[in-house]
């Protein structure tokens, strides 16, 4: 019998370029801490600038598009590039280096809680999120 699933999130999983790629790849770890979130009722995420990111001439189209209809695809709308801004100004940040990033620590920081992140940025991504985001290298 299936689980019921609740309207309530309990929390946030957010893929970086690095984790969505290894995701696609099957890579076990990764698949296994996307799998675990799923039943645990937390909200699986990207960016919508981290398939552009994670396009690449060795992954198939087709696949990609399979694993992003498995979550939530964030927009990237004007509260969270505002928000991007902000964090590249506190932490003295160039956009052109860091932009993505930023978006992605931005949704990270906004999203429901408790927010785990998987990401090949540790450190950038330490610097952006703070402590509020459990950052896991991937």
């Amino acid at each position: 019998m299936e689980r019921a699933r609740s309207r309530l999130t309990a929390g946030t999983l957010i893929l970086d370029c690095e984790g969505l790629v290894k995701w696609c790849q099957a890579d076990q770890r990764v698949t296994a801490l996307v799998r675990e979130a799923q039943d645990n009722d937390f909200r699986v995420v990207v960016s919508a600038l981290t398939p552009v990111e994670a396009q690449d001439v060795r992954t198939k189209p087709d696949r990609l598009r399979w694993f992003l209809s498995r979550l939530r695809i964030e927009p990237v709308t004007e509260e969270i590039s505002t928000a991007a801004i902000d964090l590249l100004r506190t932490h003295r940040l160039h956009g052109h280096k860091y932009a993505i990033d930023a978006v992605v620590a931005s949704i990270a920081l906004q999203a429901p809680k408790p927010v785990i992140l998987l990401t090949s940025d540790e450190d950038d991504m330490t610097t952006l999120c703070g402590k509020t985001v459990k950052v896991v290298p991937v």
